[in-house]
């Protein structure tokens, strides 16, 4: 593994402790947590030491399949995005309150639009290695992509949040939170595909 890989996934290992710290301060109510610095702390060293790890074995697998190296290093972005889009909901729902339905959608529209945001930056210039500086084809193709994954992100979000039964046990911030886990899971593969086919595709090497 390369020391640029090693060193990008520590980076996002350590961006995802951190952004999980209002995700556990929004959700230590509901779960009874006792959120001690001790924990915080121990939730960063895990997810910093954890990312490497994980990429290393996959670049192991990737000797084998080669897709599977960048297909890791396209979940561990994945990962990231993630952790921005619930992590930044999360902020904003202890800093505004518990939304309704439309406060809802501007809060989940803000994360998706930060998550996109650094999708672009890290896809590009890590996941499929593209050297040359962002043209404006290339953004604009990767935004159209992006509304793509918007509609299905923030409307199965706001699908499940407002639409489906909550559970009488589960707090209106934790289904909040169910509903952004749908929606990241409704668009990440769309994302992936559209990404390496339309957006980051190299042309064809002619010999």
């Amino acid at each position: 593994m390369k020391r640029k890989d090693f060193l990008a996934s520590l980076a996002i290992g350590a961006a995802v402790g951190l952004l999980s710290q209002p995700i556990l301060a929004n959700l230590a109510g509901q779960f009874r947590l006792d959120l001690t610095w001790t924990l915080r702390v121990e939730v960063f060293a895990g997810f910093t030491i954890f990312a490497p790890l994980a990429l290393f074995v996959l670049y192991l697998l990737g000797k084998l399949v080669p897709v599977l190296y960048q297909f890791g290093k396209f979940a561990a972005v994945g990962t990231l995005n993630s952790f921005v889009d619930v992590g930044v909901l999360n902020l904003e729902i202890l800093l505004l309150g518990a939304p309704g339905v439309w406060g809802y959608r501007i809060f989940k529209s803000v994360s998706f639009l930060a998550a996109t945001t650094n999708s672009f930056f890290w896809n590009k210039f890590w996941t499929f290695n593209a050297e040359e500086p962002a043209t404006a084809r290339e953004t604009v193709k990767f935004y159209a992509v992006a509304v793509v994954g918007f509609l299905l992100n923030v409307g199965i979000a706001s699908y499940v949040f407002s639409g489906v039964a909550r559970p009488a046990s589960l707090s209106p911030n934790v289904w909040a939170n169910v509903g952004a886990l749908a929606g990241i899971a409704a668009s990440f593969l769309w994302d992936f595909l559209g990404y390496k086919y339309l957006v980051f595709k190299r042309p064809a090497v002619r010999v």
